[in-house]
């Protein structure tokens, strides 16, 4: 009578075996998908701020000319009742105060705003990472 080798408890390891590699596959897998979409959306966040960005550079340039025009016409107005150059001092503290306002409010509201992140992606990951967790530790109980 002639055996093959690993005949007896052969098929409970290739079907081990098996597993680990099916599994090692899919873990891979998995992570090549999470990482694709941890990209896919942080393109897609980037290319929405850039649009939003050069829109409001636009703005931010015609509203530059606004403004020194409207400044144009208040110191302009001020100059009626006053010499035009304590008219543009007024002015200049005025807007120099403001500036200091804006300045010190953007950078709190910098400080408590967090980086972007891929949240869908990152939430994916620990979720991957709990269920293959509980499936190790279930596998090793049995």
């Amino acid at each position: 009578m002639t055996t093959t080798s690993g005949s007896g408890s052969g098929p409970d390891q290739q079907s081990i075996g098996a597993l680990i590699s099916r599994l090692a596959e899919q873990t891979v897998r998995l992570v090549r998908a999470e990482i694709d979409l941890a990209k896919a959306e942080l393109a897609q966040k980037a290319k929405a701020a850039g649009i939003g960005a050069g829109l409001l550079a636009g703005a931010a340039f015609l509203g530059f000319f606004t403004f020194v025009v409207l400044l144009t016409t208040v110191i302009l107005a001020l100059s009626e009742a006053m010499p035009p150059w304590l008219a543009a001092l007024i002015v200049l503290v005025v807007l120099a105060i403001g500036t200091a306002v804006l300045g010190l409010l953007g950078v709190k509201s910098l400080q408590k705003s967090s980086p972007p992140q891929p949240e869908k992606a990152i939430a994916g990951l620990k979720e991957d990472a709990d269920t293959l967790s509980r499936s190790v530790k279930e596998g090793l109980r049995r």
